[in-house]
């Protein structure tokens, strides 16, 4: 029961606002697709996006390189294609659709898989895209980049062949600040981390003071002021679209 409760809490819009915006956000952009649309999820890693297109013609690829623990659900799905996102062994202009979600932090050429993207694709095509602005290095040692910006994308996937994009900001900045006052909390809480134990006891009166206030009460505030955030300059990531139209 606690264990259930534990999750639960950890998966909440105020605690994990990231997956669930880009969950719900794909699930909107997948409700979209036509009924038969040629999809390729590319970095599908364990599939978590599959039943959303049950749909269309779903195929997969991955490199397949990272551990089970690594992977969202534990493990990989089947995979079509086990290859590097820039070199995918299927013909030109094959796919209606391209979902690839916090993929391209990790590959080593981002701008050869947006052009490979720009390939594979049909004209009309749509690319749905995701990647984060902020976040700490995961999947170790295949993170290779700490972020893209709106102007990234909009110059890359213009060279790539990509019209009508459209860039939008998963959140704000006090929403990502939230993020990291409950990592601080999190990793500084008594008795677990590396810290010696004469150290923990004289931080244990402070923490017990602060982790309401930066786990729960930070969080409850940027839920709420963030939407003032007019600039978003410091959000988790983009939540990107794009239409292929033209040639590379």
């Amino acid at each position: 029961m606690l264990s259930a409760l534990r999750r639960r809490f950890a998966s909440s819009d105020l605690f994990a606002f990231n997956l669930r915006n880009r969950d719900r956000w794909i699930a909107e952009q997948a409700a979209s697709v036509p009924k038969g649309s040629k999809v390729l999820d590319v970095g599908a890693g364990s599939a978590p996006y599959r039943a959303l297109f049950a749909h269309c013609d779903y195929k997969t690829q991955d490199f397949a390189q990272l551990k089970n623990d690594q992977l969202r659900h534990g493990g990989y799905a089947p995979i079509d294609f086990v290859c590097e996102a820039n070199a995918i062994p299927v013909p030109d202009a094959c796919f209606d659709v391209i979902i690839c979600t916090e993929v391209l932090e990790h590959v080593p050429e981002p701008i050869a898989v947006l052009k490979e993207f720009g390939r594979i694709i049909a004209t009309g095509g749509r690319l749905i895209l995701t990647a984060p602005l902020g976040s700490g290095i995961h999947q170790e040692p295949y993170h290779f980049y700490g972020g893209y910006t709106p102007y990234w994308y909009r110059r890359f996937l213009q060279e790539a062949g990509f019209d009508c994009i459209a860039v939008t900001a998963n959140a704000g900045t006090l929403r990502h600040v939230a993020q990291e006052t409950i990592r601080f909390a999190r990793m500084t809480r008594p008795l677990g981390f590396a810290a010696p134990w004469h150290i923990q006891l004289l931080w244990l009166p402070f923490w017990l003071v602060l982790a309401p206030v930066l786990a729960l009460g930070v969080p409850l505030a940027a839920k709420l002021l963030d939407r003032f955030d007019r600039e978003q300059r410091f959000t988790v990531g983009y939540h990107v679209t794009a239409i292929r139209q033209r040639a590379a």
